[in-house]
């Protein structure tokens, strides 16, 4: 018997500045909804759902910051996307910044049973960008300044009421980075939950990325990295205009062959919808990655003794 997840990405477009948290938790109960009556499971949101990207701006004002962060999760504000999750019977993923009791600042991801229990948490390591503005830039990249760098690496997490699957997550930029990837593959990974929100311009300032290009690269780590590591893939953009910024879509689904099987075709809030067999794992895992068999670690020193590349003399 098949081990059948169904899994719907729910892509949001921008969330501006201005829009208020009712607004958003508004937008994304009505995602949840929508993903419900399509029969899914799981919904996987975006990085930083509940808020703009507001690493794109300088803010001087703590108190302005503390505003996009949560201190508890969840919370008053947020709590009724989680009690209609419960309602409804449907377990999600879902982005946001949070603010830990001692003071510590990260860019976090939770996975939530459908009964709306805990299944875990996430901390994104791979943080892009800069902790001093660029002069002269329009928008900045900043989570460098905002977010501590993870501290939970990169666990897995057995989840019996997903078709007993074993489930990870990556934020964003961590997508681009095959080590994440197959570290969560070593814990036995059968499905990664991605959220994103990716500039469709060259964040790093220059003109030599556009948003055609981004979102190819964006699908091409999810589809690469599904195959090289036989794990279904679920990468979900926050999209569109956002306070003037552009942002790629590109949502999909990824099977464990690589292959795209669901793909947002708009950059406003959209359902995409996949039957996840699990077991399609097996075919890589037990063939061509089959890492008991094939892996010679003692070769990869480098990956983990250093950081900047070593080119021979």
């Amino acid at each position: 018997m098949p081990r059948l997840l169904r899994v719907a990405g729910a892509q949001m477009a921008g969330t501006q500045r201005a829009d208020t948290r009712a607004h958003t938790l508004d937008r994304l109960i009505a995602l949840l909804e929508q993903a419900a009556r399509a029969g899914a499971q799981l919904v996987v949101f975006p990085e930083l759902a509940f808020t703009t990207f507001f690493p794109r701006w300088l803010l001087d004002s703590t108190q302005e910051l503390d505003t996009y962060f949560e201190r508890g999760m969840p919370n008053a504000q947020v709590q009724p996307l989680f009690d209609r999750a419960r309602e409804l019977g449907v377990g999600f993923n879902i982005g946001y910044a949070e603010l830990t009791e001692t003071g510590q600042r990260f860019n976090t991801a939770l996975l939530v049973n459908p009964d709306g229990s805990l299944l875990g948490k996430y901390r994104k390591i791979h943080l892009p960008g800069s902790v001093e503005p660029r002069e002269g830039a329009r928008f900045q990249q900043l989570e460098k300044r905002y977010f501590e760098y993870g501290d939970l690496g990169f666990p897995t997490f057995r989840a019996p009421q997903f078709a007993n699957g074993v489930l990870g997550m990556l934020i964003c930029n961590d997508r681009r980075w095959p080590e994440a990837w197959r570290t969560l593959a070593l814990r036995g990974v059968e499905l990664v939950c991605i959220g994103y929100n990716s500039a469709a311009y060259d964040p790093n300032g220059g003109e030599t990325e556009d948003q055609s290009l981004r979102t190819h690269h964006s699908q091409l780590a999810a589809t690469a990295n599904a195959y090289m590591n036989a794990t279904w893939a679920v990468t979900i953009a926050k999209a569109g205009d956002e306070d003037g910024s552009g942002l790629i879509g590109g949502s999909c689904i990824v099977d464990p062959n690589g292959r795209i099987v669901a793909e947002a075709k708009t950059l406003a809030d959209e359902i995409i919808i996949a039957d996840c067999d699990l077991d399609a794992c097996l075919q890589g895992k037990e063939k061509m990655f089959n890492f008991a068999a094939h892996r010679r670690p003692q070769w990869y020193t480098p990956i983990t003794a250093q950081t900047g590349a070593e080119p021979p003399p």
